[in-house]
């Protein structure tokens, strides 16, 4: 999932979410709200019969819902039926559920925690924060990782300002930097640490993530001094500033003789941290 997509957690059932930064509006999968509301086995077939019934009415709610691809349960990106909170207050009207309340209050804390961030970006730092120290990881290591977002926003503002597209364009520009710096592209960056849908930089060591800082912040630097017209011009670039970091690597390589990208990650980390308690 993209940094603007998220699963949102209401008691014990999970929320398919996204938040879009341009309308400033949380967007959420009717099909999951359903299966939360209701008792349905089928919540699709729950959602097409309701469908079926409030466009028969006319209801302009189902009129303006539009599809979204959010990650299913095989894994797979798939469409689904999405509306906006508002949409979704007047939504629930037509689902008869005694939780129905409850999960407004929820959801309207949810679009508020958001624009409290949007107003105060620290919040957003601090929420992070905790959510690591909960999963177990160093004090040191969550310091280098809340750079390494910063560092990175401002990677990809500065490709937003050059024209270039969020999704395949972001994706081949941060391979090419990875490729640079580390030898292997993100996927085989992913293999070697035994990762599947995990988040590379979350299982990446102290020294992983300091280099992998240092290539997207020399990219974003040569970036905004010699002004790139094109993704080309982009790419070469990526390619410049992974090139910094990959010197710094074998430097370090050199003096310690111990390979920086290892297949240790976090997973295996906080697994034999346990196993000490």
């Amino acid at each position: 999932m993209s940094k603007q997509d998220k699963i949102q957690l209401y008691e014990d059932s999970k929320i398919r979410t996204y938040w879009d930064s341009d309308d400033e509006k949380w967007y959420i999968s009717i099909v999951d709200v359903i299966a939360t509301l209701t008792d349905s086995k089928n919540p699709q077939a729950y959602w097409r019969k309701l469908k079926q019934r409030l466009k028969a009415e006319g209801n302009e709610t189902v009129t303006n819902c539009h599809g979204l691809k959010m990650l299913a349960a095989d894994g797979k990106m798939r469409k689904t039926d999405v509306v906006d909170t508002e949409q979704l207050f007047r939504l629930i009207q037509s689902i008869p559920s005694p939780k129905a309340e409850p999960f407004k209050l929820w959801l309207a804390q949810i679009a508020s925690e958001r624009l409290d961030e949007m107003q105060d970006p620290e919040i957003s730092i601090d929420r992070a924060l905790k959510q690591y120290l909960e999963l177990g990881y160093s004090e040191n290591w969550i310091n280098q990782r809340l750079k390494s977002i910063e560092i990175r926003k401002e990677l990809t503002d500065e490709w937003k300002k050059r024209g270039l597209k969020e999704g395949i364009q972001f994706a081949t520009l941060t391979n090419i930097i990875t490729k640079a710096w580390s030898d292997k592209t993100t996927k085989e960056y992913k293999i070697l640490k035994g990762l599947k849908k995990e988040n590379l930089r979350d299982n990446m060591t102290n020294t992983e993530l300091i280099l992998n800082m240092l290539a997207e912040a020399s990219t974003k630097d040569i970036s905004e001094v010699t002004n790139p017209k094109s993704f080309e011009e982009s790419k070469t670039i990526a390619k410049q500033g992974g090139n910094v970091a990959k010197v710094a690597r074998k430097e370090l390589e050199a003096k310690t003789g111990k390979k920086v990208v290892s297949s240790s990650n976090a997973k295996n980390a906080l697994g034999k941290k346990k196993k000490c308690i």
